[in-house]
């Protein structure tokens, strides 16, 4: 997994609230295991008409080229429904390191956290100061102060994290990853038992 330290970027915002995971990645694009190829289908059925690739929508902010950058913005309640973990897989795929919202479904957090995507949780006002910028402006997310930071007027919000998640985050680590690397205490610990 890729270390998340800090990460300034400009973003693309998804005015929508109660965004569930078969509108982040519908069902039937289910069938791999691995976590690659399910970029291409995130928001699938709200990125083009009648499903057809020829087709994208000109009003959904994906296709639309004056946004871009690694850090989604969303609705309040971002990741309900289906405890699907593609939902991240799709996220990660498609280019994001974090989400942004005022408030995430728990497993969908959870995942979230598990595959290296940062969602980071902030309140209603300063998610409707992020949405009030304009499309060229970056934010900054500082996974170590636990800040995100409107970077054109330098307000910013902290935010909350589990810290075994965010020792995780910042090493690069998977739970495997982490074990690894307290190998040494571990070892220890069982010779003095």
């Amino acid at each position: 997994m890729q270390a998340f330290t800090t990460l300034t970027s400009e973003f693309v915002p998804i005015r929508i609230e109660n965004i569930d995971t078969d509108q982040i990645i519908p069902a039937r694009f289910l069938k791999a295991t691995t976590r690659e190829g399910f970029g291409k289908n995130l928001f699938r059925d709200w990125r083009y008409e009648n499903d057809n690739e020829a087709q994208p929508r000109p009003d959904f902010p994906l296709n639309q080229n004056q946004y871009k950058g690694q850090i989604l913005v969303a609705g309040k309640n971002f990741g309900c429904g289906s405890s699907r973990e593609h939902a991240a897989w799709a996220i990660l795929d498609y280019g994001f390191r974090a989400v942004i919202s005022s408030f995430f479904a728990d497993i969908f957090k959870n995942n979230a956290l598990n595959n290296g995507v940062l969602p980071v949780q902030v309140s209603e006002e300063f998610l409707q100061k992020i949405f009030d910028q304009p499309n060229t402006a970056t934010l900054t997310i500082n996974l170590a102060e636990q800040t995100v930071t409107i970077d054109s007027t330098g307000e910013f919000e902290k935010f909350d994290i589990n810290n075994y998640k965010k020792t995780c985050l910042l090493n690069g680590y998977d739970d495997i990853d982490y074990l690894l690397s307290i190998r040494e205490e571990i070892e220890a610990y069982e010779k003095a038992r």
